[in-house]
């Protein structure tokens, strides 16, 4: 088993997990970062994170950090952490390839002594199933007995700049019980906030999948209740502020459910529960409200339009927002998408701004392009779909202004307060 005081890490994979992770390593040990995108690799050379994960002041304070794009630049380091993504497919099936390449690049560079531990959302028991034979199978090597495998989930929420790697408890696991131990110490070297020790690696992959997928259920159900406050008549917010005054009520509030968890990785707790014989319904349920909200926001938008009188067919509508949060630049899996989508399908023109969102990367992702400037007096209808802090200063008047007189505004994330705009999911 490996000292850990001679123990040299290996990050694969540089997006908003994987950089934060070699970074606070870097700052104590011998760290590489790999990734086989070049020009995220030179960005990061440069000094800066497209990303805003981390500071340039963090970058150059990880000292002992190397940045790599080559298979052979990593083969000296003993310590491999895998953080490439998990995505769905357009079934919502688990598309396991980025972990499958990344498995088989360890596979060309592990030695003998080694230890492998992945980072990224998987369902349980991916790891051993899909993971492990790849590497063996590559490296020649048997597991457990010449290389070990850990787990240890990611639990960074992209953009929160209080909640950061370091102030989240980490779960840790092992393929033994001297590489748990050893997996479990190197992390508690810098998570301040402590480890958790999960008695299995299923554990603690199945531990990370149930965390968003029970804050996806929670948004989905409080989205069920928004569409029937908006039948009757009521303001959600309001009904959530006085159910709120009960100590026990959890404050969850509606709006879409995007981005590269929460609404992808229920699918992989599904998949795994249908592919051993249960099919679940509640988690499903969540899903199918939560995938929907962009296209009741552009129903009820366009209804509204009709009530103000306003003529549908090619009328004007800025979205403001594409970031699947607010104050973030991270577009991956964003619903605004859907919301545009359902809109441009009444005929409608659909104008997209977001400053905080990479305009080469939406259009190469989404077919969208960004529009550089607002315009004052122009649109029919204003779709505020990101909460960025830039909206809530501008104020609803500003707003406003970029509209025509006979016009509606929508606030899907509850920027304004109720009665500031025409509609409020």
């Amino acid at each position: 088993m490996l000292d850990i005081n001679n123990i040299k890490i290996a990050v694969i994979g540089l997006g908003y997990v994987g950089l934060p992770l070699a970074v606070e390593f870097g700052k104590h040990r011998p760290v590489v970062g790999f990734d086989i995108n070049t020009k995220r690799v030179q960005e990061l050379k440069d000094g800066f994170d497209g990303t805003l994960e981390v500071s340039s002041e963090a970058l150059k304070a990880a000292n002992s950090l190397e940045f790599a794009t080559e298979l052979s630049e990593i083969a000296g380091y003993n310590f491999y952490i895998v953080t490439v993504p998990t995505p769905i497919d357009e079934n919502n099936a688990p598309d396991l390839t980025p972990l499958e390449s990344a498995s088989e690049a360890v596979g060309k560079v592990i030695k003998a002594g080694d230890i492998v531990v992945y980072e990224s959302t998987v369902y349980p028991g991916a790891t051993e199933e899909v993971c492990i034979p790849i590497i063996e199978k590559v490296s020649g090597l048997t597991f457990n007995q010449d290389f070990y495998v850990g787990y240890s989930p990611e639990r960074i929420n992209p953009g929160d700049k209080v909640n950061t790697l370091t102030k989240i408890t980490k779960i840790t696991s092992g393929s033994t019980p001297e590489a748990a131990d050893l997996i479990d110490s190197l992390y508690a070297s810098i998570i301040t906030a402590g480890t958790y020790r999960a008695t299995s690696i299923k554990v603690a992959e199945a531990a990370k999948v149930i965390e968003n997928t029970q804050r996806d259920l929670n948004i989905a159900i409080v989205n069920e209740f928004a569409k029937i406050f908006n039948i009757i008549g009521i303001d959600t917010q309001a009904v959530l502020d006085a159910a709120g005054s009960k100590w026990n009520f959890l404050k969850f509030k509606p709006g879409l459910v995007g981005g590269h968890c929460i609404s992808v990785d229920p699918y992989y707790l599904t998949h795994k529960a249908q592919e051993v014989g249960y099919r679940p319904e509640v988690i499903l349920a969540g899903r199918r409200i939560n995938d929907g909200m962009g296209q009741y926001v552009a129903t009820q938008m366009v209804k509204k339009l009709a009530r103000n009188k306003i003529h549908i067919d090619e009328a004007k509508v800025l979205v403001l927002g594409f970031t699947f949060k607010g104050d973030c630049p991270d577009t991956r899996n964003t619903k605004v998408i859907d919301i545009i989508k359902e809109l441009k399908s009444f005929n409608i023109n659909v104008d997209v701004y977001d400053d905080w969102a990479d305009k080469q990367e939406v259009f190469e992702h989404y077919g969208i392009e960004l529009i550089n400037e607002l315009q004052k007096g122009y649109y029919d209808g204003v779709v505020v779909a990101v909460d960025h802090s830039k909206y809530k200063l501008m104020g609803v008047e500003a707003i406003r202004a970029l509209a025509k007189p006979n016009h509606v505004v929508y606030d899907v994330k509850h920027v304004f307060q109720e009665g500031e705009t025409d509609i409020r999911l």
